[in-house]
């Protein structure tokens, strides 16, 4: 039986809506954030040695990292939700099951933390400079990543139906997180067809019943 350390609001959703997809049986274990610091508890420490989720155990098979997470079930329960080997389809696969957390989602954070920056509590006369500092890498460093990569994934989704050709696959559930995210701290008009693929995966039966089962998630 797979066992699911899910924690609220992250990207473990991601890999409950992959289970639903598959049709695999599994269990969650329900772990809560830190409600000061938004971390997750010691006891995921337990799991894995990072202490992060999401993490899997498969008998005594431990994964973590999300894209690890989806091919080790992809492959070992769910293989429909791999393109074909050696196909433009696999190769647009392996790309955004990648560019997820090693292109978007390093922005995305960059952004969390700077703007956290901007209205963290500190001696008002730190705040001008921690203010004019973190001002100055969002202009000249994240906002134009975001940008670029917001207009490239844009482009992607207005040409095809999902990210790796005409069939949902294991690299849609990778973006599903990011996507979410970036929709409720950007401006969805400007991104039509990235907010056309949001509803469009939480309008999927599989989604819901993950979104039921692992209970209150924010970027739903």
């Amino acid at each position: 039986m797979i066992i699911i350390h899910h924690l609220n609001n992250s990207r473990s959703q991601r890999i409950l809506w992959m289970c639903e997809e598959i049709g695999v049986d599994y269990q969650i274990k329900h772990y809560q954030r830190n409600s000061k610091t938004q971390l997750a508890p010691k006891e995921l420490f337990d799991v894995h040695p990072l202490g992060k989720s999401p993490v899997i155990t498969d008998g005594d098979i431990t994964v973590a990292e999300s894209g690890a997470i989806i091919e080790y079930l992809a492959r070992n329960h769910g293989k429909q939700l791999i393109p074909k080997q050696a196909t433009p389809e696999y190769r647009q696969y392996n790309y955004w099951l990648h560019f997820a957390e090693g292109s978007l989602m390093p922005q995305m954070l960059l952004k969390l933390i700077f703007d956290k920056i901007k209205t963290a509590p500190m001696p008002f006369f730190i705040k001008p400079i921690a203010k004019g500092i973190a001002n100055k890498v969002m202009d000249g460093y994240v906002a134009p990543n975001i940008k670029n990569n917001m207009a490239f994934i844009e482009k992607h989704l207005q040409e095809n139906k999902w990210f790796a050709g005409n069939k949902i696959s294991g690299a849609d559930i990778q973006m599903s997180f990011p996507l979410e995210a970036s929709m409720m701290r950007l401006k969805s008009n400007d991104y039509p067809g990235i907010q056309k693929y949001v509803d469009k995966i939480h309008a999927r039966s599989a989604y819901k019943k993950a979104l039921e089962n692992g209970g209150p998630y924010d970027y739903a």
